[in-house]
Parts: C-alpha cells; structure tokens; sequence
C-alpha cells in the first residue's frame, strides 16, 4: 500500500488507491445511494465524509475529500468507457478476470474507432458490480438522476393510478414526490406488468362487449334443407322458402325437428 500523497501544480494531493481503499469508498456510496442521500451535482456533504472516515479507518491512510472525488471521477470515467464497450456486438464482461472480454479482431476494429478506450484491454477494473450501480445512474442528467428502470416504472404506475382512480396531474405529481425513491423494478417485470394490465383490459373488453347477432341461414342452407323432404310441390317449396327466408328462427325450429314430422310442419306453416 502507497501511503504518500504527490503534489500537484494547484497543490491539490493525489493518492494511489488499492482495492481496499476502492472497495471502502464503493461501499459508503452504495449505502448512501440506497438511501438517496445524493444532490443536484453530486453526493451530499455528509456523504464525502462519512468515506473519508471509512477509507481512513479501514486503510489507515490521510486522504481528503478532493481525494474522494477524484477517484470518484475516475470510476465514472472507467464506467463511461467499459459500458460503450458493453453495448457493443462482441463486448462482454469477465466477472474471474474483472476486465472485459472480446475477441482480438472485434476489439482492434473498435479501438481504431474509439482512442480513449485503448488501454482498457487488459484493465483490470474490480468491484464492477458497484460501479455499473453507483455510475449508471449518473449518465442521463448529471448524479441523483433517476434510471430507465425507475421512470418506465413510475409511468407504468402512474398510468395505472390514473386509469383506477382518474386522479388529477397535481395528486399524480404528489405521489411522484412522495414516493420513495429506493423503488427498482427490471426491464422484464415491467413488461410484464404492463402485459398483465393489457391482458386485463382486453378480457373486461370483451366481456362488456354484446355478443354478435347469429347469422342468418343462407339461401343454399334453406333450400338444402327443404330438399329432403319428399313430395313437395313446386308453389309448396316456394311457400316455405318464403317463411323460412324471413324467419330464421323458423329455420332453426325446422331443422331441428325428426325427420318424419318436418314435411307435417311445412304444410301447416303454408296453411295458415
């Protein structure tokens, strides 16, 4: 462990970090991020602190906030970098080695395209469970903004206060307030539970919906039926196509009849 501090030009002090160091600071900034103990450009005062207090204690180093925040930097550069990587066709992560992994020819063609990623190879970057946490968050408007996971989740909730409650924009942006901000779901449970509200509205759709009126018999099905029955006459079959034609519910009486009481039926129909 390198316990001296350099100077440099602006007098600042800078400090070689070892994994204890690392591991120390990483694990005060998760439990303040659990917490949302951050501010609008970074973490809150007393976060910077409490890991000073915690790499000096657990490292038995001086170090000061400038410290803190400059290797803070540094993670947040790492992340930056490994996780344009990450996004790529070919880039994966190798959780024995804490580097990333890629084919030679996949990496040359990226490092010819993308410079400041060049020494990060064979970089050995651990704790990147912590890191991709901590930083990920950072990227869309500066530190304390919130993830993808977070805002789909609360459109999908709030899309489903709405629909239940009809609640107006202003209790809406109150819930959004008050809601605590430890609140994750993953990309695949918010798919799901838009899928499931989906799936309820389409069953409730259809169940309200009135059923369709049957369809009526056709001509060919009236005459088919009308052609087993022996002996009628030409005016009797015209007679009874008539009547079965503007009621389908007589087709339906007749067709359900045995077959020795249909022709009874027919004439007393044309009969009356």
């Amino acid at each position: 462990m390198d316990s001296s501090n350099a100077p440099t030009k602006k007098g600042r002090s800078y400090r070689k970090w070892t994994d204890a160091m690392d591991k120390a600071m990483l694990d005060v900034f998760v439990e303040y991020f659990n917490k949302g103990d951050r501010a609008q450009n970074g973490w809150k005062p007393h976060v910077y602190t409490a890991a000073v207090n915690k790499v000096m204690e657990k490292c038995h180093v001086e170090l000061t906030k400038d410290n803190i925040i400059s290797r803070s930097k540094t993670f947040d550069k790492h992340y930056v970098i490994v996780n344009n990587m990450l996004s790529q066709s070919g880039f994966g992560w190798d959780d024995d080695k804490n580097m990333i992994s890629v084919e030679d020819d996949v990496w040359n063609n990226y490092a010819k395209a993308n410079k400041d990623a060049a020494s990060y190879r064979y970089k050995v970057i651990k704790y990147w469970d912590m890191v991709s946490t901590l930083y990920n968050r950072d990227r869309a408007t500066g530190e304390g903004a919130r993830t993808a996971n977070e805002s789909a989740a609360e459109m999908a909730e709030e899309i489903a206060n709405t629909t239940a409650t009809n609640k107006d924009d202003n209790s809406s942006t109150k819930d959004d307030e008050d809601r605590p901000k430890k609140r994750y779901r993953s990309d695949d449970s918010i798919a799901t539970m838009l899928g499931d509200k989906l799936d309820n509205f389409t069953a409730v759709f259809k169940a309200d919906a009135p059923e369709p009126p049957p369809k009526p018999a056709s001509p060919e099905e009236i005459w088919a039926l009308l052609g087993g029955i022996p002996d009628l006459e030409d005016d009797q079959l015209l007679a009874i196509y008539d009547v079965l034609d503007a009621d389908d519910r007589k087709f339906k009486s007749m067709l359900a009849l045995p077959e020795r009481m249909k022709k009874k039926w027919v004439l007393k129909q044309i009969s009356t």
